[in-house]
């Protein structure tokens, strides 16, 4: 059987198809990525002025997923669409917006022949409870096949999960601690096993976000000037904005100065790492707490513990350390080192570094910077706990992220009860193929002595 998620993410979208033999719904390690195509273009959020083109911008991922699935499953197939942080700020801006793009997304799906099971917005808790549930399933955490085919609980940790988008970023773990805000605390059955999870999506804390508050920011501390100097961005990069492209977000517009939209500001790349730094921390507040103990912006956390799995933006940030700039990421100094060396690095040995990544390398400075400082100073990881990060892009050939977590809970295919009670068709054939083995066995040692004997007698 097949099933479709698109990820209608705020940066871009993604649809991925999922496929699982027909016999197995309820099984676990069996759903896997069949197929996944990038969406050309933004996210369905930036198309508000024209809605239809939101629906339109998806069609040719959609006549990809019709090549994907047989066309004998195609009526059988579910279709999900999942809008995350970027329509959720654009729900808060404009309501009637966001209802009209999802109107169009959902027109252009209802064409298509397969089982149409809704678009809607998912809530920040839903998107970090979802990856979560994806990263421990593919990684067999929850349940798992024995040789014989018998379902075993593997006694295994879960792993926490950390995803950063392009709007929001979300953390979500198991923990025995007391979760003091009830907002944060989720209780999961899977598998007959119970799960205390937390979660927290911080809204304006996503890639893109980030970036324009961090613009914000150096405006307001160098009053609007016709140019302002940029720490965070390379010697030798310099940029013309517009002050409509900074401010057209409720994740600034708090900030938003007297000046007329259309003014041009100009900034210019200085590379100042330590700069950088203090800029990008007052992005955060770690001042106001009402709980015993929180991450930032007077959010409930409780410590991290056990291992984490990092994916979206986490995992490119770190590749790009890794692989473009040929450092090792294992504790928390070694990604502070690594983003000061960015910084210090100028616009053209950027460019001759990773010449593909033109359009995102001004902001690994700032990106990097950010993400030492969210794990570090916000989640409070530290040199014990840092190295229990795992960043990565996918498990084994599934990437992680929501998608699969959401279509595994929308089609049940997680049961709340403990499965072993009735037993599995491949359990069933492992007893037969053991009985005929042992029934062979001893046929071929009866008739082995049978000739034996004969032998014997024919000598005597």
């Amino acid at each position: 059987q097949y099933g479709i998620v698109l990820d209608a993410g705020s940066s871009h979208t993604a649809l991925f198809v999922y496929k699982w033999p027909a016999d197995k719904e309820n099984d676990t390690g069996v759903v896997s990525e069949h197929g996944m195509c990038d969406v050309e273009g933004p996210g369905i959020s930036s198309y508000s002025s024209n809605p239809p083109a939101a629906g339109t911008s998806l069609e040719w991922c959609l006549n990809q997923a019709l090549r994907d699935v047989p066309k004998e499953k195609h009526m059988g197939t579910p279709v999900y669409l999942g809008a995350t942080a970027g329509m959720r700020l654009l729900n808060i801006a404009n309501p009637q917006a966001s209802d009209a793009v999802l109107r169009a997304v959902t027109a252009t799906l209802k064409t298509y022949p397969f089982d149409f099971r809704g678009a809607k917005i998912l809530s920040g808790e839903e998107e970090g409870v979802f990856g979560w549930i994806t990263a421990n399933y593919l990684l067999e955490n929850f349940i798992k096949r024995g040789w014989l085919g018998e379902w075993i609980q593997p006694q295994k940790k879960t792993l926490g999960a950390m995803d950063f988008g392009g709007a929001s970023t979300q953390i979500t773990f198991e923990t025995q601690e007391t979760i003091e805000n009830p907002r944060n605390k989720v209780m999961l059955k899977l598998y007959g096993q119970a799960y205390k999870v937390y979660t927290h999506s911080f809204l304006c804390y996503g890639r893109d976000q980030v970036l324009k508050r961090l613009l914000s920011k150096l405006l307001q501390a160098e009053s609007y000037q016709a140019t302002v100097p940029h720490p965070c961005w390379p010697v030798g990069y310099n940029q013309s904005l517009l002050l409509s492209s900074i401010y057209d977000s409720p994740c600034t517009e708090k900030e938003r100065p007297s000046l007329a939209l259309n003014t041009t500001i100009t900034l210019v790349g200085t590379g100042n790492g330590n700069l950088c730094t203090l800029h990008v921390s007052k992005l955060f507040n770690f001042t106001t707490c009402s709980f015993s103990h929180c991450s930032f912006d007077g959010v409930f956390q409780p410590k991290v513990s056990g291992n984490f799995i990092a994916f979206s933006a986490f995992f490119y940030t770190v590749d790009f350390i890794q692989t473009v700039m040929g450092r090792s990421v294992h504790l928390p100094n070694d990604l502070r080192d690594a983003a000061e060396t960015i910084c210090a690095t100028s616009w053209s040995e950027l460019l001759q570094k990773a010449p593909k990544l033109e359009k995102r390398l001004p902001d690994y400075c700032a990106v990097s910077t950010f993400v030492y400082l969210l794990t570090t100073r916000g989640y409070n990881f530290n040199n014990h706990s840092f190295p229990n990060i795992a960043f990565q892009k996918k498990a084994g050939e599934t990437s992680i992220g929501w998608a699969l977590g959401y279509m595994l809970n929308l089609t049940n295919m997680i049961p709340a009860e403990k499965p072993s009670s009735h037993k599995s068709i491949l359990y069933n054939y492992w007893v037969i193929l053991i009985l005929l083995f042992v029934v062979t066995t001893l046929m071929s040692l009866v008739t082995a002595i049978c000739l034996l004997r004969r032998s014997k007698s024919s000598a005597i």
